[in-house]
């Protein structure tokens, strides 16, 4: 249980908040790259509580600034994007990428523009991601994590809307012990018809579907352990004396996880605050195997999202297709086959912001325990303006790999090892891995 002061420093993120200077210190995503795909790159974006216009220009480039031009705070969301830059409607004000004023034309002076400048954010795209920092300083270095490494034949970004708080959606994703319930499905669907569907592959080195595991063993036994990227999770389920259900996850500090998805697919994770109160989760999924296929991955999600806000179509106005026959025959939740939507329930019913003074934690909530220790360790480090953890230098980037990640049935004894080289043997087979067995 946390104090109400508490639970304010954790989940407020505006400027000023030094929960908001500690996530400015991060990458964040800003946007999908194929919402800059189109014959207008120009797109608002409200990240963090706070309001932004992204765009692409003429020769490909990115550039972010602040929404309202510095002249007399129009609009820029709405500027022609001509002349190596966006310009505003109001007054022809010109800007490049880097904020720069390249053009005030209806100025006597010539050289006026060059007294101006509109505040300007770096922006990077990775794994089909449009990243931006916000932060001061450099903007730390990208490890070279699986979803970052892979080529893009070999990954697929989505992304989704959730109405609530981004810490609750985070914390979902790091329980381990919610899948047995909210994800329970009362019959088992055949992985070859539900391609690159959360919970819906057999685990690897068997042919017994995620979903029996989940449904029939409800008490995990969960491990965590700190690493240099955050926080490993490993669950363990008996199957029987000699075998186990071994699934290991992780969080990435500051807000994503890297879960399995397949037998040789993972998810890596954020869950990115659009203000304190509303939020999107920003998805790369890593193919180890053939190259994804993305316009399948696109159709089946677009199946619940709506553009071009990538809103759910089954949310609370619906009561999230809620139907007490499928309850009472086929889903533990009665709320369809996606799972994304069984999360978003869960978490939007916790409230806008979750009151943490008001719940009871058990034994199971251990990875939540320890990452909301290290998220308010990491605040009170930025306070103090330290270092916190994950903001990387080129170097100490470049030593970071995978994370490794599973979930197969092995040996009840030395499952240590049984998960280690099930990674590495999904690496081995990874056509675009060159470093097969670093795998840290």
């Amino acid at each position: 249980m946390l104090t109400a002061e508490t639970n304010e420093r954790l989940t407020r993120v505006g400027s000023g908040t030094p929960g908001g200077a500690l996530l400015r210190l991060y990458w964040q995503p800003a946007a999908l790259a194929e919402e800059l795909a189109g014959n207008r790159p120009v797109k608002p974006v409200r990240l963090l509580g706070e309001d932004f216009v992204l765009f692409k220009d003429e020769r490909g480039r990115y550039g972010m600034l602040d929404r309202h031009c510095a002249h007399r705070g129009a609009d820029l969301a709405f500027g022609r994007r001509e002349d190596g830059g966006l310009r505003c409607a109001f007054h022809g004000w010109l800007y490049d990428v880097e904020g720069k004023c390249l053009e005030t034309p209806a100025e006597p002076e010539p050289r006026f523009c060059q007294r101006v400048r509109q505040r300007a954010y770096p922006v990077v795209e990775r794994g089909g991601i449009v990243f931006a920092y916000l932060g001061p300083g450099e903007p730390p270095a990208f490890p070279d994590f699986d979803c970052f490494v892979a080529p893009d034949a070999y990954t697929f970004a989505f992304k989704g809307y959730v109405d609530c708080n981004w810490l609750q959606v985070l914390e979902i994703g790091i329980d381990p012990a919610h899948t047995s319930f909210l994800h329970r499905f009362f019959d088992d669907a055949d992985p070859a018809a539900n391609y690159g569907r959360p919970f819906r592959a057999n685990s690897v080195d068997s042919d017994t579907p995620i979903t029996k595991v989940m449904r029939d063993y409800t008490r995990p036994t969960i491990e965590t352990a700190l690493t240099e990227y955050g926080l490993q999770i490993c669950t363990r389920r008996a199957i029987d004396a000699a075998k186990a259900h071994i699934r290991v996850t992780h969080l990435v500090f500051p807000q994503a996880f890297v879960i399995p998805l397949s037998a040789d697919m993972t998810i890596s994770q954020w869950h990115v605050p659009v203000d304190d109160v509303s939020s999107y989760w920003y998805a790369i999924f890593t193919s180890f195997g053939a190259p994804v296929n993305k316009q399948e991955m696109r159709d089946t999600r677009l199946e619940l999202y709506a553009l071009p806000d990538y809103k759910p179509r089954r949310n609370k106005t619906n009561d999230y297709g809620f139907d007490p026959e499928e309850q009472a025959r086929h889903t533990f939740t009665g709320m369809g086959a996606d799972i994304n939507v069984h999360d978003q329930w869960a978490v939007e019913s916790q409230g806008p912001i979750h009151d943490r003074t008001r719940e009871f934690l058990g034994q199971s909530d251990i990875a939540i325990v320890k990452y909301r220790r290290l998220l308010l360790q990491a605040i009170d480090e930025a306070a103090r303006g330290g270092r916190p953890p994950m903001v990387l230098d080129a170097d100490a980037a470049k030593q970071l790999r995978g994370p490794m990640t599973v979930d197969g049935i092995g040996p009840a004894g030395g499952w240590e090892v049984y998960w280690r080289e099930s990674y590495a043997k999904c690496l081995r087979g990874a056509p675009w891995a060159k470093e097969p067995n670093q795998a840290a």
